[in-house]
Protein backbone atom coordinates (compact mmCIF):
# COMPACT_ATOMS: atom_id res chain seq x y z
CA UNK A 1 0.00 0.00 0.00
CA UNK A 2 1.01 3.74 -1.16
CA UNK A 3 1.79 6.03 1.42
CA UNK A 4 -0.47 9.17 0.90
CA UNK A 5 1.61 11.94 -1.51
CA UNK A 6 0.63 15.62 -1.95
CA UNK A 7 2.83 16.14 -4.51
CA UNK A 8 4.66 14.51 -7.48
CA UNK A 9 7.27 11.75 -5.68
CA UNK A 10 9.46 9.01 -6.47
CA UNK A 11 9.68 6.39 -3.43
CA UNK A 12 12.29 4.49 -3.11
CA UNK A 13 11.78 1.15 -1.03
CA UNK A 14 14.93 0.00 0.37
CA UNK A 15 13.31 -3.24 1.11
CA UNK A 16 12.55 -3.93 -2.37
CA UNK A 17 16.13 -3.68 -2.72
CA UNK A 18 17.44 -5.15 -0.52
CA UNK A 19 15.07 -8.41 -1.57
CA UNK A 20 16.57 -7.88 -5.39
CA UNK A 21 20.31 -8.22 -4.17
CA UNK A 22 19.40 -11.27 -1.58
CA UNK A 23 17.69 -12.79 -4.72
CA UNK A 24 20.15 -11.83 -7.24
CA UNK A 25 23.23 -12.71 -5.26
CA UNK A 26 21.70 -16.63 -4.27
CA UNK A 27 21.83 -17.54 -7.91
CA UNK A 28 25.18 -17.22 -7.92
CA UNK A 29 28.18 -19.13 -6.11
CA UNK A 30 29.00 -17.75 -2.58
CA UNK A 31 32.93 -17.33 -3.90
CA UNK A 32 31.65 -15.23 -7.07
CA UNK A 33 31.10 -11.15 -5.80
CA UNK A 34 28.78 -8.82 -6.57
CA UNK A 35 29.36 -5.46 -8.70
CA UNK A 36 26.26 -2.97 -8.35
CA UNK A 37 26.20 -0.99 -11.38
CA UNK A 38 24.36 2.35 -9.57
CA UNK A 39 25.02 4.70 -12.85
CA UNK A 40 22.75 7.11 -14.19
CA UNK A 41 21.79 8.21 -10.32
CA UNK A 42 21.23 4.58 -9.63
CA UNK A 43 19.07 3.90 -12.75
CA UNK A 44 17.11 7.08 -11.93
CA UNK A 45 16.47 6.50 -8.48
CA UNK A 46 18.90 8.00 -5.69
CA UNK A 47 22.69 6.29 -6.46
CA UNK A 48 23.59 7.40 -2.75
CA UNK A 49 20.59 5.99 -0.79
CA UNK A 50 21.50 2.81 -2.62
CA UNK A 51 25.21 2.69 -2.45
CA UNK A 52 24.58 3.31 0.94
CA UNK A 53 22.05 0.17 2.03
CA UNK A 54 23.84 -2.33 -0.22
CA UNK A 55 27.15 -1.38 1.44
CA UNK A 56 25.60 -2.52 4.15
CA UNK A 57 24.76 -5.60 2.19
CA UNK A 58 28.49 -6.15 1.90
CA UNK A 59 28.35 -5.47 -1.88
CA UNK A 60 31.89 -6.02 -3.07
CA UNK A 61 32.09 -3.21 -5.92
CA UNK A 62 30.06 -0.23 -7.18
CA UNK A 63 30.29 0.82 -11.27
CA UNK A 64 29.23 3.82 -12.19
CA UNK A 65 30.03 5.12 -16.39
CA UNK A 66 31.31 8.39 -15.79
CA UNK A 67 33.81 10.08 -12.88
CA UNK A 68 31.72 12.61 -11.44
CA UNK A 69 29.37 9.58 -10.15
CA UNK A 70 32.16 8.88 -8.33
CA UNK A 71 32.74 12.08 -6.84
CA UNK A 72 29.08 12.60 -5.75
CA UNK A 73 29.17 8.79 -3.80
CA UNK A 74 32.99 9.53 -2.61
CA UNK A 75 31.31 12.85 -1.09
CA UNK A 76 28.63 11.26 0.64
CA UNK A 77 30.90 8.81 2.17
CA UNK A 78 30.67 5.21 0.15
CA UNK A 79 34.23 3.38 0.43
CA UNK A 80 33.48 0.40 -1.22
CA UNK A 81 35.44 0.12 -4.23
CA UNK A 82 34.07 2.46 -7.26
CA UNK A 83 34.91 1.25 -10.89
CA UNK A 84 34.34 3.86 -13.22
CA UNK A 85 33.24 2.47 -16.91
CA UNK A 86 33.95 5.42 -19.17
CA UNK A 87 36.03 7.64 -17.87
CA UNK A 88 37.46 10.50 -19.74
CA UNK A 89 40.61 11.51 -20.14
CA UNK A 90 40.05 15.19 -19.22
CA UNK A 91 39.16 13.67 -15.46
CA UNK A 92 41.88 11.24 -14.79
CA UNK A 93 43.47 13.82 -11.92
CA UNK A 94 40.11 13.74 -10.06
CA UNK A 95 40.00 10.06 -10.62
CA UNK A 96 43.17 9.07 -8.95
CA UNK A 97 42.44 12.07 -5.90
CA UNK A 98 38.96 10.27 -5.18
CA UNK A 99 40.16 6.57 -5.14
CA UNK A 100 38.24 5.44 -8.07
CA UNK A 101 39.65 2.91 -10.56
CA UNK A 102 39.34 3.43 -14.59
CA UNK A 103 38.16 1.38 -16.99
CA UNK A 104 40.79 1.39 -19.86
CA UNK A 105 39.07 -0.04 -23.24
CA UNK A 106 42.02 1.81 -25.71
CA UNK A 107 45.52 2.51 -26.42
CA UNK A 108 45.04 5.95 -26.36
CA UNK A 109 42.84 5.82 -22.61
CA UNK A 110 45.86 3.00 -21.05
CA UNK A 111 48.52 5.46 -22.13
CA UNK A 112 47.18 8.97 -20.78
CA UNK A 113 46.09 7.02 -17.64
CA UNK A 114 49.30 6.14 -17.39
CA UNK A 115 50.62 9.56 -17.97
CA UNK A 116 48.76 10.81 -15.55
CA UNK A 117 49.04 8.05 -12.61
CA UNK A 118 53.00 8.32 -13.31
CA UNK A 119 53.02 12.33 -12.87
CA UNK A 120 51.32 12.02 -9.55
CA UNK A 121 53.46 9.32 -8.64
CA UNK A 122 51.08 6.37 -8.23
CA UNK A 123 52.54 2.68 -7.49
CA UNK A 124 50.46 0.11 -8.70
CA UNK A 125 47.26 2.07 -8.88
CA UNK A 126 44.38 -0.13 -9.68
CA UNK A 127 42.57 -0.21 -13.25
CA UNK A 128 40.47 -2.83 -14.89
CA UNK A 129 41.22 -3.59 -18.68
CA UNK A 130 38.26 -3.77 -20.78
CA UNK A 131 37.93 -6.58 -24.31
CA UNK A 132 35.25 -6.28 -26.71
CA UNK A 133 33.95 -9.54 -27.53
CA UNK A 134 31.13 -8.54 -29.80
CA UNK A 135 29.27 -5.56 -28.62
CA UNK A 136 31.30 -3.09 -30.84
CA UNK A 137 31.18 -0.62 -28.29
CA UNK A 138 34.05 -0.40 -25.75
CA UNK A 139 37.69 -2.40 -25.06
CA UNK A 140 40.53 -3.61 -26.63
CA UNK A 141 40.71 -6.24 -29.12
CA UNK A 142 42.58 -9.95 -27.97
CA UNK A 143 44.93 -9.00 -31.32
CA UNK A 144 45.91 -6.09 -29.25
CA UNK A 145 46.96 -8.26 -26.24
CA UNK A 146 50.87 -7.78 -27.03
CA UNK A 147 50.62 -4.46 -27.22
CA UNK A 148 48.62 -3.51 -24.22
CA UNK A 149 51.16 -5.94 -21.99
CA UNK A 150 54.13 -4.11 -23.33
CA UNK A 151 52.68 -0.37 -21.75
CA UNK A 152 51.55 -2.28 -18.95
CA UNK A 153 54.86 -3.80 -18.03
CA UNK A 154 56.86 -1.10 -19.12
CA UNK A 155 55.11 0.97 -16.07
CA UNK A 156 54.80 0.33 -12.10
CA UNK A 157 52.35 3.35 -12.04
CA UNK A 158 49.45 0.62 -12.65
CA UNK A 159 47.83 -2.60 -11.45
CA UNK A 160 45.68 -4.58 -13.75
CA UNK A 161 42.86 -5.35 -10.95
CA UNK A 162 40.20 -6.97 -13.05
CA UNK A 163 39.63 -7.89 -16.59
CA UNK A 164 36.27 -7.94 -18.32
CA UNK A 165 33.78 -7.75 -21.20
CA UNK A 166 30.09 -7.31 -21.84
CA UNK A 167 27.72 -9.46 -23.54
CA UNK A 168 25.43 -8.25 -25.97
CA UNK A 169 22.55 -10.31 -25.86
CA UNK A 170 22.24 -12.49 -22.72
CA UNK A 171 18.96 -11.72 -22.35
CA UNK A 172 17.83 -13.08 -25.93
CA UNK A 173 17.34 -17.18 -25.98
CA UNK A 174 17.45 -16.96 -29.70
CA UNK A 175 20.95 -15.66 -29.56
CA UNK A 176 22.44 -18.09 -27.11
CA UNK A 177 25.53 -19.29 -29.58
CA UNK A 178 26.65 -16.04 -29.78
CA UNK A 179 26.64 -15.67 -26.33
CA UNK A 180 28.27 -18.57 -26.00
CA UNK A 181 31.28 -17.68 -28.60
CA UNK A 182 31.66 -14.23 -25.98
CA UNK A 183 32.35 -16.90 -23.09
CA UNK A 184 34.94 -18.17 -24.79
CA UNK A 185 36.55 -15.77 -26.51
CA UNK A 186 36.63 -13.78 -22.88
CA UNK A 187 38.04 -17.33 -21.37
CA UNK A 188 41.01 -17.18 -24.25
CA UNK A 189 41.82 -13.78 -23.59
CA UNK A 190 41.72 -14.04 -20.06
CA UNK A 191 44.19 -16.67 -19.78
CA UNK A 192 46.36 -15.58 -22.04
CA UNK A 193 46.47 -12.34 -19.69
CA UNK A 194 46.89 -14.39 -16.53
CA UNK A 195 49.72 -16.24 -18.30
CA UNK A 196 51.52 -13.14 -18.87
CA UNK A 197 50.52 -10.67 -16.09
CA UNK A 198 51.72 -14.09 -13.51
CA UNK A 199 49.02 -13.84 -11.64
CA UNK A 200 44.80 -14.23 -11.47
CA UNK A 201 43.05 -10.77 -11.76
CA UNK A 202 39.83 -10.50 -11.24
CA UNK A 203 37.45 -11.38 -13.96
CA UNK A 204 33.61 -10.57 -14.61
CA UNK A 205 31.74 -10.77 -17.84
CA UNK A 206 27.95 -11.30 -16.86
CA UNK A 207 25.37 -8.55 -16.60
CA UNK A 208 21.89 -9.61 -14.69
CA UNK A 209 20.90 -11.58 -17.77
CA UNK A 210 24.34 -13.20 -17.88
CA UNK A 211 24.09 -14.07 -14.29
CA UNK A 212 20.51 -15.93 -14.69
CA UNK A 213 21.16 -17.69 -17.74
CA UNK A 214 24.97 -18.05 -18.10
CA UNK A 215 26.40 -19.85 -14.74
CA UNK A 216 29.46 -20.95 -16.20
CA UNK A 217 30.71 -17.16 -17.12
CA UNK A 218 30.27 -16.06 -13.70
CA UNK A 219 33.96 -16.20 -13.22
CA UNK A 220 35.00 -14.27 -9.95
CA UNK A 221 32.69 -11.45 -10.07
CA UNK A 222 28.92 -10.81 -11.78
CA UNK A 223 27.64 -6.90 -12.38
CA UNK A 224 24.17 -6.83 -11.38
CA UNK A 225 22.41 -3.77 -12.60
CA UNK A 226 19.05 -3.47 -13.94
CA UNK A 227 17.83 -6.71 -11.73
CA UNK A 228 19.16 -4.53 -8.05
CA UNK A 229 15.73 -2.08 -9.61
CA UNK A 230 13.15 -5.11 -10.05
CA UNK A 231 13.65 -5.77 -13.46
CA UNK A 232 15.56 -9.10 -14.78
CA UNK A 233 14.89 -8.89 -18.79
CA UNK A 234 12.87 -11.89 -18.72
CA UNK A 235 8.85 -12.56 -17.14
CA UNK A 236 10.12 -15.47 -15.27
CA UNK A 237 13.24 -13.53 -13.67
CA UNK A 238 10.53 -10.83 -13.02
CA UNK A 239 8.24 -12.82 -11.15
CA UNK A 240 10.99 -12.84 -8.28
CA UNK A 241 12.03 -9.45 -8.29
CA UNK A 242 9.86 -6.04 -6.93
CA UNK A 243 10.56 -3.00 -8.55
CA UNK A 244 12.26 -0.62 -5.80
CA UNK A 245 10.88 2.86 -7.72
CA UNK A 246 6.92 3.90 -7.42
CA UNK A 247 6.49 7.05 -9.29
CA UNK A 248 3.13 9.18 -8.23
CA UNK A 249 1.42 11.96 -8.39
CA UNK A 250 -2.02 14.08 -7.57
CA UNK A 251 -4.83 15.04 -9.57
CA UNK A 252 -4.62 18.78 -9.74
CA UNK A 253 -8.08 19.54 -11.31
CA UNK A 254 -10.69 17.73 -12.75
CA UNK A 255 -12.26 18.92 -15.75
CA UNK A 256 -16.33 17.71 -17.16
CA UNK A 257 -16.04 17.87 -20.98
CA UNK A 258 -19.18 18.30 -23.53
CA UNK A 259 -18.66 16.41 -26.68
CA UNK A 260 -16.70 18.29 -29.17
CA UNK A 261 -14.71 19.57 -26.38
CA UNK A 262 -10.96 19.42 -26.95
CA UNK A 263 -8.26 18.80 -24.49
CA UNK A 264 -4.10 19.82 -24.37
CA UNK A 265 -1.81 21.27 -27.04
CA UNK A 266 -2.93 21.12 -30.69
CA UNK A 267 -6.62 19.96 -29.59
CA UNK A 268 -4.99 16.43 -29.82
CA UNK A 269 -7.89 15.24 -27.90
CA UNK A 270 -11.70 15.17 -28.75
CA UNK A 271 -14.30 14.29 -26.52
CA UNK A 272 -16.66 11.73 -28.28
CA UNK A 273 -19.17 12.43 -25.61
CA UNK A 274 -19.90 14.00 -21.88
CA UNK A 275 -16.22 12.92 -20.46
CA UNK A 276 -14.37 13.67 -16.78
CA UNK A 277 -10.59 14.49 -17.17
CA UNK A 278 -7.82 14.99 -14.76
CA UNK A 279 -4.99 17.34 -14.86
CA UNK A 280 -1.55 15.68 -13.62
CA UNK A 281 1.10 17.75 -12.39
CA UNK A 282 4.06 15.60 -13.78
CA UNK A 283 5.60 15.81 -18.11
CA UNK A 284 7.79 15.43 -20.47
CA UNK A 285 10.07 17.67 -18.49
CA UNK A 286 9.72 15.21 -15.54
CA UNK A 287 11.01 12.07 -17.69
CA UNK A 288 7.14 11.32 -19.18
CA UNK A 289 7.72 11.03 -23.07
CA UNK A 290 5.93 12.88 -25.44
CA UNK A 291 5.26 9.17 -26.83
CA UNK A 292 2.82 8.94 -24.59
CA UNK A 293 -0.75 10.39 -25.17
CA UNK A 294 -3.52 10.44 -27.45
CA UNK A 295 -4.59 6.94 -25.53
CA UNK A 296 -1.10 5.67 -25.55
CA UNK A 297 0.25 4.96 -22.04
CA UNK A 298 -2.36 4.95 -18.56
CA UNK A 299 -1.85 5.80 -14.69
CA UNK A 300 -3.73 4.29 -12.25
CA UNK A 301 -5.73 5.93 -9.97
CA UNK A 302 -7.58 4.14 -6.82
CA UNK A 303 -6.43 0.93 -9.57
CA UNK A 304 -8.57 1.47 -12.24
CA UNK A 305 -6.75 2.68 -15.96
CA UNK A 306 -6.94 6.16 -16.63
CA UNK A 307 -5.60 6.86 -20.27
CA UNK A 308 -3.37 9.48 -21.32
CA UNK A 309 -4.97 11.87 -23.40
CA UNK A 310 -4.18 14.81 -25.53
CA UNK A 311 -0.29 15.65 -26.29
CA UNK A 312 2.14 15.29 -23.03
CA UNK A 313 3.21 18.70 -21.82
CA UNK A 314 6.29 20.05 -20.36
CA UNK A 315 4.92 20.05 -16.59
CA UNK A 316 1.24 18.22 -17.01
CA UNK A 317 -0.18 15.61 -18.40
CA UNK A 318 -4.01 14.73 -18.50
CA UNK A 319 -5.83 11.12 -18.27
CA UNK A 320 -9.13 10.50 -19.39
CA UNK A 321 -11.28 9.60 -15.69
CA UNK A 322 -14.39 9.11 -16.94
CA UNK A 323 -16.02 6.43 -14.73
CA UNK A 324 -13.54 6.24 -11.97
CA UNK A 325 -14.99 7.55 -8.75
CA UNK A 326 -12.33 10.06 -7.54
CA UNK A 327 -11.34 13.54 -6.41
CA UNK A 328 -8.83 16.71 -6.74
CA UNK A 329 -6.07 15.38 -4.36
CA UNK A 330 -5.86 11.61 -4.53
CA UNK A 331 -3.25 9.61 -5.79
CA UNK A 332 -2.08 8.63 -9.08
CA UNK A 333 0.28 6.13 -9.61
CA UNK A 334 2.03 6.07 -12.74
CA UNK A 335 4.31 3.17 -12.63
CA UNK A 336 5.57 0.78 -9.79
CA UNK A 337 3.33 -2.36 -8.92
CA UNK A 338 0.58 -1.49 -11.18
CA UNK A 339 1.24 -0.68 -14.27
CA UNK A 340 5.22 -1.71 -13.58
CA UNK A 341 8.15 0.48 -15.33
CA UNK A 342 8.10 -2.83 -17.59
CA UNK A 343 4.57 -2.28 -18.84
CA UNK A 344 4.33 1.21 -19.16
CA UNK A 345 7.39 1.36 -21.95
CA UNK A 346 6.44 -1.50 -23.47
CA UNK A 347 3.59 0.58 -25.10
CA UNK A 348 5.94 2.92 -26.81
CA UNK A 349 8.20 0.28 -27.48
CA UNK A 350 10.37 0.99 -24.96
CA UNK A 351 12.24 -0.28 -22.47
CA UNK A 352 12.50 -0.23 -18.44
CA UNK A 353 15.86 1.55 -18.33
CA UNK A 354 14.74 4.27 -20.40
CA UNK A 355 11.84 5.44 -18.49
CA UNK A 356 13.08 4.55 -14.72
CA UNK A 357 16.50 6.72 -16.11
CA UNK A 358 14.52 9.19 -17.15
CA UNK A 359 12.92 10.47 -13.99
CA UNK A 360 13.81 14.56 -13.87
CA UNK A 361 15.51 15.48 -10.48
CA UNK A 362 13.25 17.63 -9.93
CA UNK A 363 10.71 15.24 -9.17
CA UNK A 364 10.74 14.53 -5.34
CA UNK A 365 12.71 11.51 -4.08
CA UNK A 366 11.83 9.87 -0.92
CA UNK A 367 12.97 6.75 1.07
CA UNK A 368 10.97 4.12 2.72
CA UNK A 369 12.79 1.22 4.90
CA UNK A 370 10.98 -0.60 7.41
Amino acid sequence: MMEHVDETVLTLDLNALSHNFEYLSSKISANTKVLAVIKAFGYGSDSIEIAKELETLGVAYFAVAYVKEGVALRDAGIRTPILVLHPQSANFETLIDRCLEPSLYSTFVLKKFIEVAEGKKQKNYPVHLKFNTGLNRLGFDAVQIADLLSEVHGTSAIHVKSVFSHLAASEDPNEKTFTEGQIEAFKEIAQELEDALGYHPVLHLCNTSGGGGYPEAHFDMVRIGIGLYGFGNAAEVNAELLPIATLSSIVSQIHHIQPGDTVGYNRAYKANDHEKTATIPIGHADGISRAFGNGVGWVTIHGKKAPIIGNVCMDMLMVNITGIDCEEGDEVVLFGQNPTADELSAVINSIPYELITGISQRVKRVVRKR
